[in-house]
């Protein structure tokens, strides 16, 4: 069991939600949690949340619930949840979307919207212990409004001249907004690349199923091979 130490609200469809959990700091960055609801009726729904923290030394988790429509976790967790409850969780999980200190390759990393989640572990886990191999994240939202972690995000960049964030919006922006306004294609993975001087040995895709084959087919196409490709995936 774990218990909601912290809500807060990330966006207008996303809380991120701080648990102590026993195993606590004691898990991979990309990896997950099953949380798993139980009615009185004894009616059971689970759901995976990929872990937004960085490893460490510590019993707290945070993980990032986007509010899904008709969503029977999501709501709840949306609607009900608050400091203190217990929660029922099952975790660490996963192996082949991880990321530890010791990777030293270059690396691009790719998000959809609140497949951010596991990519900020990575990416606050390599911020921690210094690791200075070339990174690239592309990040795609649809509005303003959807980029989580923008602030930290941008002190990382500042702070790192290793790694470069390239934010994309897909939707609606406002007038102060300079940066892209399209979707990840080739030509901007390509751009992006040759813009920043990241040559890529690996590489991170997290977002909806559609948005995922998507990235990983243009990813083939710019030379990397399939089993340098770690993609982790939500939705049907």
């Amino acid at each position: 069991m774990a218990t909601v130490t912290k809500v807060r609200v990330a966006s207008d469809r996303v809380k991120l939600f701080t648990l102590e959990v026993p195993t606590g700091g004691n898990f991979k960055a990309g990896q997950h949690y099953d949380v798993r609801l139980t009615a009185p009726d004894g009616y059971q729904a689970q759901r995976s949340y990929s872990l937004a923290s960085s490893p460490g030394d510590t019993n707290l988790i945070e993980i990032a619930i986007e509010l899904i429509d008709d969503g029977e976790v999501s709501s709840y967790f949306h609607d009900s949840v608050e400091p203190g409850e217990m929660i029922e969780v099952r975790g660490p999980i996963g192996g082949h979307f991880t990321w530890e200190p010791s990777h030293t390759k270059s690396s691009i990393f790719v998000a959809g919207g609140s497949g951010i989640a596991p990519i900020i572990s990575m990416l606050r886990h390599r911020f921690t212990v210094k690791n200075n191999a070339p990174a690239l994240l592309l990040f795609s939202v649809r509005t303003e409004d959807d980029i989580l972690y923008r602030e930290e995000l941008e002190r990382m960049s500042d702070n790192d001249p290793s790694l470069h964030v390239v934010t994309t919006i897909t939707r609606g922006t406002s007038k102060d907004w300079i940066g892209n306004t399209r979707r990840i294609d080739q030509g901007m993975i390509d751009s992006a690349l040759v813009n920043t001087g990241v040559k890529p040995e690996s590489a991170y895709v997290c977002g909806g199923s559609g948005f995922v084959e998507s990235i990983a087919d243009i990813l083939l196409d710019t030379g990397l091979d399939f089993n340098q490709i770690h993609i982790e995936r939500f939705g049907p």
